[in-house]
């Protein structure tokens, strides 16, 4: 299998959860068939920071995993993020998804305590080396702590089952760096607000939380752009950016979800200690819906 049919653009998978912080399974397959059908994506990630994953325990985990692969069979492609810190259940999610058929895996850079480069080199040859398949590194630095050199990155993909990264950081000097380096790596762009950029750059892929509502948009700025059409996809990513503007004023997650209620999907409550919406913001979003999506 080439790594070439991995590229593309995911949604990051948002999770219907019910009051009690139980999966709402009814609610995850509206929001996946949502992503299919009407935001046209080419594949999902699930498990990542938008599914509400790092408040979850493993049971819950898997069934959103083995969920999502039974509604979206061969559909699209499927990246299951499966990091932990808790090494072991990164091990044990990895089988998991890896036996489900999952396409890639990817993991977060290990987090909370400061490790060692070498103790993170481990952690990502440990967890792949566990399994038949292929490895998608999560970095988010801004969450996670950890920052990578352009070296340390090409340290990691001495394992050549580790065949890129999703890069959810502003450094685009560090981003130009590691896609003139490694050519032949996948590097997703991570942050939705700057898609534009990090294409003109050449990542091969995006993966948004926002693409769950506003995946049409994010396409139309890929292919613009890849077709050099500058100044139309600054457009598109001008109208974007002014809606990620009003749904992080309103609260990221519990907006989106609020946003796919008003398109008939049972998107359910937020992970506690996370928030769901309360009226006011109901109602806020009611309004961008009205202004960017409607």
């Amino acid at each position: 299998m080439k790594n070439e049919d991995l590229k593309g653009i995911y949604s990051a998978l948002l999770v219907s959860f019910d009051e009690n912080g139980n999966l709402n399974e009814k609610g995850l397959r509206e929001i996946i068939r949502h992503n299919i059908n009407k935001m046209k994506v080419d594949g999902l990630y699930v498990g990542g920071s938008t599914g509400e994953n790092f408040m979850l325990p493993t049971d819950i985990k898997k069934e959103i995993l083995r969920v999502a692969k039974d509604e979206v069979k061969d559909q699209i492609k499927l990246i299951a993020q499966v990091g932990s810190v808790n090494i072991y259940e990164a091990i044990e999610l990895a089988k998991y998804a890896t036996d489900l058929g999952y396409d890639a895996l990817s993991a977060v850079t290990p987090f909370y305590y400061k490790f060692s480069f070498e103790e993170i080199k481990d952690y990502y040859n440990t967890i792949i080396n566990s399994v038949d398949n292929r490895l998608v590194i999560y970095s988010i630095p801004f969450l996670t702590g950890v920052d990578m050199s352009v070296e340390q990155f090409g340290e990691l993909f001495e394992n050549e089952k580790i065949i890129g990264v999703k890069f959810t950081a502003a450094d685009f000097y560090l981003l130009e760096r590691l896609r003139k380096a490694y050519p032949e790596h996948l590097i997703f762009a991570g942050f939705d607000e700057m898609m534009l950029p990090a294409i003109v750059l050449g990542v091969d892929g995006a993966i948004g939380s926002t693409f769950n509502v506003n995946g049409i948009r994010a396409r139309q700025i890929f292919n613009l752009t890849k077709e050099g059409k500058i100044d139309e996809a600054l457009e598109v990513q001008h109208v974007t950016n002014d809606l990620i503007t009003a749904i992080l004023g309103n609260g990221l997650y519990p907006t989106i979800k609020e946003l796919l209620k008003l398109e008939g999907v049972d998107s359910g409550f937020c992970h506690k200690p996370m928030a769901s919406a309360n009226e006011k913001q109901k109602s806020v979003a009611k309004q961008i819906y009205s202004n960017y999506l409607a």
